[in-house]
């Protein structure tokens, strides 16, 4: 297919380029830029007009909870797998139609990530891109180890409790065996937890660098829960692949992360913090609780750090703890607000984040991210610009379409099936919705 009058934001450079064209074939971008500059199109390409709609790549999000089911922080380990498989199967469509094609995963319920990839793959059910984690594996009163001995509970619905370098080998061994393809560790605590608290290791240094030796052997990827910057020093030291939080940052950190700065990808995962401290009072906390208070200095630390690490060019990716009652699934694109609002991204350094960053830390071939010659054909349809307005992004009837892998998905925010557009329906594919208010777009005459 050809779409031609866009306005394409191609995510290689700041620039929109205005009365461009996107040549599709199969899964694969054939050209995309200037419609001037288009090419030796062969004649049975089928044309489709694009409106003067926004062209922007797929966004990743880079610390997925697909299977976290909207509940409570305290309650993530108490569904039955049942209960959250049918959930996950919502989500991924929810996560899909806000214009994340790809997630990587920050830590799964039982094992349904690893199913629930293979489903979408086999395209048997609607969803982005996924490379599929685990259940959390943290030590011995760690942020995973939710229970104290007196409720005498052992669930392994989301933890996996382990110590000692060969339980944690053994341990890795099993989430490969069961197809996982991150390995996600409880480096430090929470603020919320009932042990475990930011700066409190739960592993000793041999004990993180083991697991990494091993899920890297494995040629399986790790991701950490780290707050503190002992955390963060001890995640690097060990090579680990993906930083989240990384909330305090002293000088040290930041001098590791520098000189690993292409070895490693952090994200804040803020959308806690915030939304936290939006709604502690329903959550019954009062406004001088502990809890209150340390994610107030939190938050702070947090804007401080981030400022640091985005000066000093290390690759932020965006993220943000979605799939709490007070994050639910389909406001991923919150993270974008956060970042220019806190972080002092502009417009498009955030979709950079979102788009080019998140697309190498996905695939490190360099095949996603970008719209370019040669890449995956993974794009989303936007009836605004988010290069003015990142806010757009969050409005369900502003996002037109979605594409994913060369397929074109929309309404994917209903429960009408089916949600893909088959060849004969592709002129719908860049309608925008009725309830879509038009702002900020120019329509090229062709």
């Amino acid at each position: 297919m050809l779409i031609t009058n866009i306005r394409l934001f191609d995510g290689t450079s700041n620039n929109l380029i205005e009365d461009s064209s996107i040549w599709v074939e199969n899964n694969l971008i054939r050209y995309a830029g200037p419609s001037k500059n288009l090419k030796n199109v062969p004649d049975d390409v089928q044309v489709i007009d694009g409106n003067g709609l926004f062209v922007m790549p797929g966004m990743v999000e880079a610390h997925a909870h697909i299977s976290y089911s909207n509940s409570g922080p305290l309650e993530l380990d108490k569904a039955p797998v049942e209960e959250s498989m049918i959930k996950t199967i919502n989500n991924a469509r929810l996560m899909l139609g806000s214009g994340f094609t790809s997630a990587i995963s920050f830590g799964s319920v039982h094992k349904i990530d690893v199913f629930l990839k293979e489903a979408i793959e086999r395209g048997e059910i609607i969803g982005p891109r996924l490379l599929a984690g685990s259940k959390d594996l943290g030590a011995t009163g760690s942020n995973a180890d939710f229970h104290p001995d007196n409720i005498q509970m052992v669930p392994e619905g989301l933890g996996m409790i382990r110590n000692g370098p060969w339980e944690l080998r053994t341990a890795v061994r099993h989430l490969w065996r069961n197809g996982a393809e991150i390995v996600k560790v409880m480096i430090d605590g929470e603020i919320i937890s009932l042990q475990g608290r930011p700066g409190d290791l739960g592993f000793t240094d041999e004990e993180v660098k083991v697991i990494v030796e091993e899920a890297h052997r494995k040629k399986m990827r790790v991701a950490c829960h780290a707050r503190s910057a002992e955390a963060v020093k001890q995640a690097v030291n060990a090579g680990i692949d993906f930083i989240g939080h990384a909330n305090y940052i002293d000088d040290e950190a930041l001098d590791l992360l520098v000189k690993n700065k292409d070895k490693v990808f952090v994200g804040p995962a803020i959308a806690w913090e915030i939304t936290f401290l939006e709604n502690y009072k329903d959550m019954g906390f009062d406004e001088n609780s502990r809890e209150v208070v340390a994610y107030k200095n939190e938050l702070e630390e947090t804007i401080i750090s981030y400022k640091r690490m985005k000066e000093a060019g290390i690759r932020i990716l965006v993220g943000g703890d979605y799939g709490l009652n007070i994050t639910p699934h389909g406001t991923y694109a919150k993270d974008l607000e956060y970042y220019v609002n806190h972080f002092g991204f502009s417009n498009a350094e955030a979709l950079h984040s979102a788009t080019r960053l998140g697309g190498i830390a996905m695939h490190p071939d360099g095949s996603l991210g970008t719209l370019e010659e040669g890449k995956l054909a993974d794009l989303v349809v936007i009836d605004g610009n988010p290069l003015e307005d990142i806010t757009v992004l969050q409005d369900h009837d502003r996002i037109v379409s979605v594409m994913k892998d060369g397929k074109f998905y929309k309404d994917l925010f209903t429960n009408d099936n089916p949600y893909e557009i088959t060849d004969n329906q592709l002129s719908l594919a860049l309608q925008p919705s009725s309830k879509s208010r038009r702002k900020n777009v120019r329509v090229v005459e062709s």
